[in-house]
């Protein structure tokens, strides 16, 4: 059930986009900090009318590393956009949401967050909405530009919790509604004019 919902999610966000591609613009990115987790990722956006787009972001980590550590998951985060001078250039607000399936474990995360994780392991899902400030840059050639955004909002989550990140037994189910920073990037993108 899971995968059909996932399967009709991306469908109806690939035909919202493919509709929209006639606009004038249309960028293809990629989030450098997220690469940072090994989070291979790839977003698009593009223009909906005067100053507002929309952007698709799609994160996936299959990977488990040595001592099990891992940060398994999947996420799609939709976002639409305000920007104040042009889109595409300067200064935006952003409105976002976030679905993820996930298998973490084994992991110390920086600044204190979600502290549990180096001692625990947790599968789950996680649903967010946040809100988003961000700014871009311009490159020479009109093509490639560089874009750093941040956000905070409120996330829903549904897990499982194991003993261990290595082997432990199943300790019980949780649904927890936690503030949380929803997104952190600086971006490389392609700009298709």
């Amino acid at each position: 059930m899971k995968n059909n919902k996932l399967r009709l999610a991306l469908v109806l966000a690939t035909a919202f986009f493919t509709n929209s591609i006639s606009a004038q613009n249309f960028t293809i990115k990629t989030n450098a900090l997220y690469w940072s987790t090994a989070t291979p990722n790839l977003a698009m956006e593009t223009k909906m009318g005067g100053k507002w787009t929309a952007e698709l972001s799609v994160g996936w980590n299959p990977f488990t590393f040595s001592n099990n550590k891992k940060l398994k998951h999947i996420a799609i985060q939709p976002e639409a956009r305000y920007w104040l001078c042009s889109p595409f250039a300067g200064h935006f607000f952003g409105v976002h949401a976030i679905y993820s399936h996930y298998n973490a474990g084994n992991v110390k995360m920086p600044l204190g967050l979600f502290s549990k994780l180096k001692d625990s392991r947790f599968q789950g899902d996680l649903g967010a909405i946040g809100i988003g400030y961000g700014y871009s840059w311009m490159l020479p050639g009109n093509h490639w530009s560089i874009e750093a955004e941040v956000g905070v909002g409120v996330g829903v989550t549904k897990y499982d919790k194991y003993e261990c990140a290595t082997c432990g037994s199943k300790v019980g189910s949780e649904t927890k509604t936690i503030l949380m920073p929803t997104k952190a990037a600086i971006s490389l993108i392609y700009n298709i004019k």
